[in-house]
């Protein structure tokens, strides 16, 4: 894939430092195996033929159509912009370089000639240096796309299995909610039809709902809305609740149906084995973090709380809970937790804490 980067200043201010560093690195080398000689004339010749050497090369490039994954021309476009650079630079580096080092600096008095075995020399330095510092920023760039798209792998990767994850979570709760309608419908066939057009109307709105990794928290609480009207229809006056969502935090970003395991956990082992039922509350909050401000979301009923002794849960019994703290660690690693606790007035408290995203711009 050939394709035209847009100009970037700063990346190419930042080449040409790097080109400095290596002709000075260059010109010590040089200095080095001639130490009988002045210090400041390879100082002059490596820069300014680098300097040209890189202007060809590094700016050309915006000329030509370059690979995605180098940055570079493919094949003989690449290889011709890399030897015309070399040629070009050698010979208008080394013609300015004679003359401030005749006529600036003084290093040499007028007519003074580079004999043979210098100039030899000087053409050998500039080849080698020229490919070696052409594959340095040829590798430098492979290695930046491979990185790119080593982070789209694996972004695409966490959501295909946030996708995975509540697609298995979307038949758990619709499967949980026919077993309750299946009772009603044999003891109280009203409020079964009642419950049926409460499922139905949040089916609807949870499948024409966008399926993105994330969504609104309004939209997270809207649909827990829906839900808990659907269980206010079979459980009656036995079950109360209470959704705060603060303004400021309606449009931060969030996984679907992170919050309803939660609630129908709260439903089903708190609020439904009281027999006076019970007050769900879910609220959402922040608190400051060590790395920046964390979301909070919390689920507190009034039910029959945590037992002292946690059972071991059979078949599909954490089944909810397990993805919650899956799809947590999927995205946010060990900065996403899910805590259950009992309240200190009676009851459980699940608490889900997050690094708070800012909302994205419309």
């Amino acid at each position: 894939m050939m394709l035209r980067r847009p100009f970037n200043g700063i990346s190419k201010l930042r080449h040409f430092l790097q080109v400095l560093a290596f002709t000075l690195v260059v010109a010590t080398i040089q200095y080095a195996f001639m130490p009988d000689k002045p210090y400041g004339p390879p100082v002059v010749y490596s820069i300014l033929i680098g300097t040209f050497t890189w202007a060809v090369i590094d700016l050309g490039r915006e000329l030509i159509p370059s690979a995605a994954e180098t940055g570079w021309p493919h094949g003989w476009q690449g290889m011709a912009l890399v030897a015309g650079g070399i040629v070009v630079g050698y010979v208008a580096g080394t013609a300015l370089a004679n003359a401030l080092c005749v006529y600036y600096f003084h290093f040499y008095p007028p007519g003074t000639s580079t004999t043979g075995s210098d100039q030899r020399t000087s053409i050998l330095i500039t080849a080698i240096a020229g490919l070696v510092g052409s594959y340095y920023f040829y590798a430098i760039h492979k290695s930046a796309y491979l990185e790119d798209k080593m982070a789209e792998a694996r972004m695409h990767a966490s959501e295909a299995r946030l996708k995975l994850l509540e697609t298995q979570l979307e038949p758990h709760m619709l499967f949980n909610t026919l077993a309750n309608l299946r009772v009603l419908i044999g003891t109280d066939p009203a409020r079964a039809q009642e419950m049926l057009d409460r499922m139905i109307a949040y089916l609807r709105a949870t499948l024409t709902a966008s399926r993105s990794t994330q969504h609104p928290l309004s939209n997270e609480f809207d649909r827990l809305r829906d839900y808990l009207e659907l269980m206010a229809v079979r459980m009656g006056p036995r079950m109360a609740y209470t959704l705060d969502l603060p303004e400021a935090l309606r449009d931060v970003p969030v996984p679907p149906l992170l919050l309803q395991p939660l609630v129908e956990n709260a439903i089903r082992h708190g609020l439904e084995p009281q027999v006076e039922g019970g007050h769900i509350t879910v609220r959402a909050s922040t608190r400051p973090g060590a790395n920046g401000p964390l979301l909070v979301i919390e689920v507190n009923d009034t039910g029959v709380g945590l037992p002292g002794t946690l059972p071991t849960p059979g078949p599909g019994q954490s089944f909810g809970l397990t993805q919650v703290r899956e799809r947590l660690a999927t995205l946010h690693g060990a900065s996403g937790t899910l805590d259950l606790i009992a309240a200190s007035a009676g009851g459980t408290s699940a608490s889900v804490v997050f690094p708070l995203k800012s909302a994205p711009n419309p």
